[in-house]
């Protein structure tokens, strides 16, 4: 949810051309190879669907007759292990997991008549994954080629507390508009997201290349020596000799344990400067930058009279160390928001889950906004 138009951005650099925009997603005409380069390429994207067919549907049974219609003996190997998500707002349902088992069926028994063998099924996402969205009489059902959702990167080993997923750190990061022409500085970094994306935007590598596994490589058209062709191209677009300035740091030794861990299984921890410090101590280059934090907000950790203090903290140490720099403060809470004590330049409103949150900007001018004007 509010990921849209970011993601309309990045699809765009990547040359496609988007024909709708939607605030929860992006489509575009493309093929099979389109669906695995997003696969490999995008950051802020949750899963790259290929429809299979639209079509009218009123009842359960109409369902079944459609979904059953699919020539699945030509997409679905034998002996497959099958995973169906659906949306589903219709009069006629009042079991939200009855869709699942329909769709199921029908692929099942389509599989056992044309080959003979029948699908097990379950909840992993792992092989092939089948979403449906069905609202009123109308139904649209998708291969979703991604499986596991892509903030699922596969560098994150030791999570910690509550951690921001990857494609909406990626996504905070393109609201920032953060390059690697200067510093970033992660204060409260936790398990070292922002710090590993930032580094992962700054060398230009495709965040698909750290996952072993999607969905789309148990199709039956799946080309591997294409993929791996793929691969290696984008391994080779990446610029490894970059050295952007990117530091990260927690009064936790746990959570910088834990942030190096997943950078070194990213393949990016030679690039970041992790420091276990109160964030008020962590080290500020001369070369002003970025400066993006992700405080608690009360809603899942902490309690919000405790936080109060750590806002107003917050915003003493971006007037008092931060002169030149541009903050972000990246939270769910705009209460406790307003105890920092500054005047946001942009609000970017983004979704943690179900709970509405902003991105905050905040610049820090030497001297004051207005004298910065009239020079």
């Amino acid at each position: 949810m509010g990921l849209g138009c970011l993601l309309e951005e990045e699809m765009k650099e990547l040359g496609y051309t988007p024909l709708k925009v939607r605030d929860t997603g992006v489509e575009i005409e493309g093929n099979f190879f389109d669906a695995m380069d997003l696969n490999l390429r995008l950051r802020c994207g949750y899963a790259v669907l290929y429809l299979l067919k639209a079509f009218e549907c009123r009842d359960a049974e109409e369902l079944y007759t459609q979904v059953y219609s699919q020539p699945w003996e030509n997409i679905i190997p034998a002996n497959e292990y099958l995973s169906i998500i659906s949306r589903v707002d219709n009069p006629t349902i009042n079991n939200s997991m009855f869709p699942n088992l329909k769709v199921k069926d029908a692929i099942a028994d389509r599989l056992t008549n044309k080959l003979g063998s029948r699908c097990d099924s379950g909840s992993g996402r792992e092989n092939i994954v089948v979403n449906l969205y069905w609202k009123g009489t109308n139904a649209w059902l998708y291969i979703n080629t991604t499986g596991r959702k892509l903030s699922e990167r596969g560098y994150r080993k030791m999570p910690h507390l509550a951690p921001m997923q990857e494609t909406l750190v990626a996504a905070c990061l393109r609201a920032a508009d953060y390059t690697s022409d200067n510093p970033i500085v992660c204060p409260m970094c936790g398990s070292g997201t922002f710090a590993i994306e930032a580094a992962l935007i700054a060398l230009n590598r495709c965040p698909g290349l750290l996952r072993s596994n999607f969905a789309f490589m148990h199709l039956q058209n799946f080309e591997s020596q294409l993929w791996q062709e793929m691969r290696a191209e984008a391994r080779d677009e990446a610029d490894n000799n970059k050295r952007p300035i990117i530091i990260a740091s927690d009064i936790d030794p746990k959570a910088i344990e834990a942030a190096k861990k997943n950078a070194l299984t990213a393949g990016v921890e030679h690039l970041i400067k992790f420091e276990v410090c109160d964030f008020a101590d962590t080290t500020i280059p001369d070369e002003p930058g970025m400066i993006i934090m992700n405080p608690e907000y009360g809603k899942r950790l902490g309690d919000t009279r405790e936080l109060e203090d750590i806002y107003a903290r917050i915003g003493d140490f971006f007037k008092q160390k931060c002169t030149g720099w541009t903050g972000y403060i990246f939270t769910g809470n705009m209460d406790l928001a307003k105890k920092v004590g500054l005047r946001t330049s942009r609000r970017f409103p983004f979704y943690n889950a179900d709970i509405e949150c902003r991105l905050l900007k905040y610049e820090m001018y030497q001297g004051s906004r207005k004298s910065k004007y009239n020079q």
